[in-house]
């Protein structure tokens, strides 16, 4: 054959022809890969910034990338939504397989909802919305935990008691740290003279500490004292004794602030009266003139010390608690001992406090030089502003001892008791019987199946309820034998042992108890962790944050463990199925 002939070099053009449409698809195919490594690569930088921003509750700063190569706006707000909102729902979806068909307690923050009116109705239908969105019975709740105001913890109509009409083991437990001092506060500022005292203290922690100079003045003269006191061996030097310190400023959103601005104020009282004084006389104006002599003047007066150290005595005891019910989970045992013992404390200062209280109070005014008023004098209408019939005077002991000591302690202790209320010590207490501290020492059997027939009937039936006093009487003895079940001290210890040894399957019914008590919300700082975070979220400047942006900013941010440990391509396969995307995944 001809080579040269038409038929030839036509054949040989459609060759070349189809090579070169197969060499065009290959590179197509191989921009392609490229493109979908590249898309995949900014989408996965995109996912990791989102993560790190919400965990560091910081805001987004996305633009709209108009430039971008194929229209991927990967660090577009909206697209930086999108990938929050897919963490967010596997963030949920982890949190549901974990609770499973499992019994639960309303406490996780789980969702963000916007209601038109804070009426208990209003507020469980709500809970009971987001609960069925995600397929969670509320025949399953077996605990309550919220604040105190009115409309959760009402006896008759509060959210509380209508969920329990829908499931009558749904016990509420108070949250335990929900601003616990700074209910104890506000209860005690109920009496008059409690809420001027504190007024009096945010006046004198002002004028002493307005300005740098102030404040600078106000250390010069501790540092004198110091001096002083060391030269007449009243105090001794030692590493870590005799700081420098200032007054702390009393703050309705910080924890413990309360004791704080009263300790520290006794520790510096000498050192605020000499920088009042100064400031008294040296004033700039007549404004300043005037705050820092009416400071000196109340530093000065007998009322203004005595209710200092009655407030330090009583927040030293509650205290404790305050600071120990703040921690991410506490104990269902310890928490009780805590509640108890406090309340123990209190009421003995309440019976033989009075004694000590007025000599400390008298030896701190013989110190500084303040005039000690005669108990046995009829109490002055014009020192202390109380307008009293003279048929109805009183003596001024009788004033500082009944109408300020006792009423004050009387106030604590009802804010106290209605916070942990009879029903819940009695539950809690009862569940202390499973303790495996000191060797299950307080493992009692009558008391643990006096707690089921209590309060979990309907999770025991009759025959379980016998079998579990023999299943109990067996545990014991393994209990105390087997080395994974030793020096265990708390309930979830317990717990997470049985599981990891599987002798859960063995004593089930042991298992299902602790599970059970396990529900009763006791991780006391959860609740106001929420509620913390909300506030770091949604700032001043990020204000108008949509209800969902802001829900799932508080998802990722409060449970941020679940949401680091989520896999990108998890989350690339999620965001795909989202919608029709024009780039390539």
């Amino acid at each position: 054959m001809d080579p040269f002939s038409p038929h030839n070099n036509a054949m040989k053009a459609c060759q070349d022809l189809l090579n070169q449409d197969e060499h065009i698809r290959n590179i197509i195919q191989a921009q392609s890969l490229i493109d979908i490594k590249k898309n995949r690569l900014r989408l996965k930088t995109s996912i990791d910034s989102v993560r790190w921003l919400t965990f560091q509750a910081c805001a987004f700063r996305g633009h709209d990338e108009k430039n971008a190569p194929s229209n991927s706006k990967y660090t577009s707000h909206h697209i930086q939504k999108e990938i929050l909102h897919i963490l967010s729902s596997r963030v949920k979806k982890h949190i549901r397989e974990e609770i499973g068909d499992s019994k639960f307690c309303i406490l996780r923050f789980f969702g963000l909802a916007r209601v038109h009116d804070t009426t208990s109705l209003t507020l469980k239908q709500e809970v009971c919305d987001i609960l069925s969105q995600h397929n969670l019975d509320v025949s399953n709740i077996r605990g309550q935990g919220y604040d105190g105001s009115s409309n959760m913890r009402g006896e008759w109509n509060g959210l509380q008691a209508l969920f329990m009409k829908d499931c009558p083991y749904t016990y509420y437990v108070h949250c335990f740290a929900h601003r616990l001092q700074l209910a104890l506060v506000t209860a005690t500022r109920e009496v008059k003279p409690i809420h001027q005292f504190f007024d009096k203290i945010t006046l004198i922690v002002n004028v002493v500490c307005s300005s740098t100079k102030r404040h600078d003045e106000l250390q010069a003269s501790q540092l004198e004292e110091i001096e002083h006191l060391l030269e007449i061996g009243e105090i001794v030097t030692g590493k870590g004794e005799n700081q420098i310190g200032t007054l702390r400023r009393v703050g309705n959103t910080r924890w413990g602030s309360h004791y704080s601005s009263i300790s520290s104020l006794i520790n510096m009282y000498e050192a605020t009266c000499t920088v009042s004084k100064k400031f008294a006389k040296e004033g700039l104006n007549y404004a300043s003139h005037g705050d820092a002599d009416s400071a000196y003047n109340h530093l000065k007066s007998f009322d203004f010390i005595f209710i200092l150290h009655l407030m330090k005595e009583i927040m030293s005891v509650t205290n404790m608690l305050c600071q120990a019910l703040q921690q991410q989970s506490q104990d269902v045992v310890n928490a009780m001992h805590l509640v108890c013992t406090t309340k123990t404390l209190i009421q003995e200062l309440r019976e033989d406090g009075w004694d000590k209280l007025f000599t400390c109070v008298k030896s701190f005014c013989e110190k500084h030089n303040i005039e000690i008023l005669d108990l046995d004098d009829v109490h002055s209408t014009t020192r202390f502003g109380c307008s009293r019939l003279e048929e109805n005077q009183v003596t001024i002991e009788h004033y500082f001892r009944i109408e300020i000591f006792l009423t004050t302690i009387d106030k604590q202790l009802q804010e106290l008791n209605g916070r942990f209320s009879e029903q819940a010590i009695d539950l809690l207490t009862l569940s202390c019987a499973l303790s495996p501290k000191d060797n299950y020492k307080a493992f009692n059997f009558d008391t643990i199946c006096t707690l089921v027939e209590k309060y979990y009937p309907m999770d025991f039936n009759e025959q379980e309820r016998i079998n579990l006093q023999f299943q109990l009487r067996h545990f014991i003895i393994d209990a105390r034998q087997a080395t994974s079940l030793k020096n265990l001290s708390t309930i979830q210890d317990l717990c997470s042992s049985l599981v990891a040894t599987r002798k859960n399957e063995i004593y089930y019914l042991i298992d299902r108890l602790l599970r059970l008590v396990m529900t009763l919300p006791v991780s006391t700082a959860t609740t106001e962790r929420s509620f913390s975070a909300m506030k770091i979220i949604k700032t001043r400047l990020r204000s108008k944050m949509e209800a969902d942006f802001l829900g799932d900013s508080m998802m990722i941010h409060i449970e941020r463990e679940i949401a680091a440990n989520i896999d990108s391509e998890t989350i690339i396969d999620d965001f795909k199925l989202l919608k029709d995307r024009r780039a390539l995944l």
